[in-house]
């Protein structure tokens, strides 16, 4: 039996991610493929350096993407940072900080971890109260939290890490691009993204920067593989413990030697070329306004359905917000209803708040007017049915009015 061509059905992603992708991410990644070492390929992949350079705020010569999910990005800046029995600090605030400690883990790393309630973020005391006590090596610290919503402040940090000898690492997987980030000007010596979130693509690729103390950690600790080692090549004793997530044999591919470390994922980099491109194209300040106005609409919308929203907002993601479940409502059939009924996907969340919030992403190519509004409506709606008392409108006139105030 011959199967037929994939079909996905309509799909309007409102969620914390993924988005739905800008149509011309879709069309450049269909383009045609050419050989790892054509000219044209070592030339884009260049070129897609110098874009992301621009979008993490950036001089780093080591800015590159690693070939996976975010979370590709996310253990790569890891494992390649941390030697065994380094100490390294996680403030977690959500479920990704737990991510980070236990890749940190993994890494065979001493692994200090201080937390706040789901729905807080860190005072800049607390942060430098864990670095003096621990002495970390490395301070590992998620932006922009999707479990929570929460978005935690980097400016500071980065000054304490560098005054106490403590690399500075963040995940910007769910900020990049709909919220501030300058990596060089908050002392950042390593960030990872993906594309699926504000940058508006396919998850699969991960933006990565790495400032030139990193990149000295880094090179201390390579080992290129046998089967292409070459005279004089890096043989580290304490070696980075992965082969795939080496950043040493990584940025000697994406580097004027191309070392042939793995075959890169060349529809992904004609994706995440064009996803920096269409961002830095509309402007980079503009894109975080516009994610900052479509957010703006949409929490006044869920605040004009009398939902009551989750967390401290004013340390809220422009591009993501939280609502608890109205008593009475099924949750999980509420947001089925939401897919069948109206092709809108909106999210739970993890842990403590699985069941309990509905989380409304804004981001990326649906950071518009016409996905918030359509969104906020079919809400109504479902809410309605499953037995709330809401205002006939409430959400969509709410946006409205943040609307009315702005030029969309």
């Amino acid at each position: 039996m011959t199967s037929s061509p994939i079909d996905p059905p309509a799909r309007l992603l409102m969620g914390p991610g993924p988005i739905s992708a800008y149509p011309s991410v879709l069309t450049a990644m269909s383009a045609q493929l050419v050989g790892q070492y054509d000219p044209f390929m070592t030339a884009t992949m260049a070129e897609t350096q110098a874009l992301y350079r621009r979008v993490w705020a950036t001089r780093n010569d080591a800015t590159l993407l690693v070939d996976g999910t975010s979370r590709a990005g996310i253990e790569a800046a890891i494992v390649s940072l941390v030697s065994p029995g380094d100490r390294v600090l996680v403030p977690v605030f959500g479920r990704f900080g737990h991510l980070l400690a236990e890749i940190a883990e993994r890494a065979m790393a001493e692994v200090h971890t201080i937390e706040v309630p789901w729905g807080q973020v860190f005072p800049t005391s607390a942060i430098e109260e864990a670095i003096v006590r621990v002495r970390p090596h490395l301070v590992a610290l998620v932006q922009g939290d999707t479990s929570t919503t929460m978005l935690q402040p980097l400016d500071e940090v980065g000054v304490l890490c560098a005054k106490h000898g403590a690399l500075f690492y963040t995940d910007a997987t769910a900020s990049l691009g709909g919220n501030p980030f300058e990596a060089d000007a908050w002392g950042l010596d390593a960030a990872t993204a993906g594309l699926q979130k504000c940058l508006g693509g396919p998850s699969g690729s991960a933006p990565i920067t790495l400032s030139e103390r990193a990149v000295e950690v880094i090179r201390a600790r390579t080992k290129v593989e046998a089967g292409i080692r070459e005279e004089g090549d890096a043989d580290a004793a304490d070696f980075i413990r992965s082969n795939y997530f080496d950043l040493g044999m990584i940025l000697d591919y994406w580097g004027p030697r191309r070392l042939n470390h793995h075959t890169e994922a060349t529809s992904m980099l004609y994706g995440a070329r064009e996803c920096a491109r269409v961002l830095l194209g509309e402007g980079r300040d503009a894109v975080i306004a516009r994610h900052a106005l479509h957010g703006e609409a949409m929490l006044a919308g869920v605040r004009g359905l009398d939902l009551v929203v989750f967390g401290d907002v004013a340390h809220k993601m422009s591009n993501v917000v939280a609502v608890e479940i109205p008593d009475g409502v099924a949750g999980d059939a509420a947001r089925q209803a939401m897919l069948e009924d109206f092709g809108i996907e909106i999210g739970t969340s993890f842990g403590p708040l699985h069941g309990r919030v509905w989380r409304l992403g804004t981001m990326g190519y649906n950071a518009r007017k016409d996905a918030v509004l359509t969104t906020l409506a079919a809400l109504e709606q479902v809410l309605r049915r499953f037995g709330a008392r809401v205002p006939a409108g409430g959400g969509v006139d709410a946006a409205l009015e943040v609307y009315s105030r702005e030029v969309v």
